[in-house]
């Protein structure tokens, strides 16, 4: 079996890669190095140091004919697509269309598709369902969701099979210490430092955190089923920023100091995903739970 990545060489892309690797699977990675980091590439993968919006992006697909893409690559820092839509567009959207178009030529028995709870945008419920509107409130939410649509429509017209997943905020091992969507990382980065922590708005704000090795389970199964699905991975669990940091307060053994800033501007204040349609259809359910997620992540970040 012969397998492309895009972003294999970032946070969960490089995951994906190395269990991919491990299953005996041909892999290829592009990746433009933008937020991904060449030394963490395995130097059993092909890689390919390339925008996925460019000719050769194309052109790689088009000559390897890999069986299945998985289509990791995007900018996903929400505060910087408020500030340039226009290059969060052209990433999300213009880049997801290049590779339609290259997996259309290749006749690429399959793609997956990696997206993000941020297309609900802000709902005000409990616990969100594939079923429930999408409507986003940041231009990254959009971004996904429109890319989401391109997939949609040309399975219709072309007949390229998927499978969407829609990821709660997904931390562990190997994360950056950048944007909202890392914030255990970067929580981590400053609790090593022993600087303060900065929490936009009141920290009653939650997520549905889930462990990398969980989501990368999730995705080596939408290779063999949930065709043509949007799925949703996830903990199903919400968990405040405030319980966040008391959690890591407690593995690091002290605490630091906190300072409450006002909220960002497209920032959800609650978000956590119902996981049993991944459960139905990719038989596939978490198995770490955030308290050891987290001090495996605590430990890998502390070397």
């Amino acid at each position: 079996m012969k397998v492309l990545v895009t972003g294999g060489a970032g946070f969960i892309g490089s995951h994906l890669v190395e269990f991919l690797l491990c299953q005996g699977i041909e892999v290829s990675i592009i990746d433009n190095l933008v937020s991904g980091q060449s030394y963490i590439s395995h130097p059993l993968a092909v890689f390919h140091q390339m925008d996925i919006r460019s000719r050769d992006a194309k052109a790689v697909i088009v000559r390897e004919k890999p069986d299945v893409v998985f289509h990791l690559a995007a900018q996903t820092d929400v505060q910087k697509s408020l500030q340039d839509p226009q290059y969060d567009a052209q990433v999300n959207i213009c880049g997801t269309i290049n590779l339609l178009e290259a997996c259309r030529e290749a006749q690429v028995r399959k793609l997956i598709f990696t997206s993000s709870s941020a297309v609900y945008g802000d709902l005000h419920k409990e616990s969100i369902s594939e079923e429930d509107p999408v409507s986003p409130i940041s231009y990254y939410g959009l971004s996904k969701w429109a890319a989401e649509s391109y997939i949609l429509l040309y399975h219709q017209l072309y007949g390229i099979s998927y499978t969407i997943l829609r990821f709660s905020n997904v931390y562990g091992p190997g994360q950056i210490a950048k944007g909202e969507g890392g914030v255990v990382a970067v929580f981590l980065d400053r609790i090593h430092a022993q600087k303060q922590l900065n929490i936009h708005g009141d920290g009653e704000q939650t997520r549905d955190f889930i462990y990398v090795k969980d989501v990368i389970r999730a995705i080596q199964a939408a290779a063999e089923r949930g065709d043509q699905e949007i799925i949703q991975v996830s903990s199903s669990r919400k968990t405040s920023v405030n319980q966040l940091v008391s959690t890591l307060f407690q593995i690091h053994g002290s605490p630091v100091e906190i300072i409450y800033t006002p909220a960002n501007k497209g920032d959800v204040k609650h978000s956590c995903l119902d996981n049993r349609k991944a459960y139905e259809l990719l038989q596939w359910q978490p198995l770490i739970d955030l308290s050891d997620g987290l001090a495996a992540t605590y430990t890998y970040s502390k070397k």
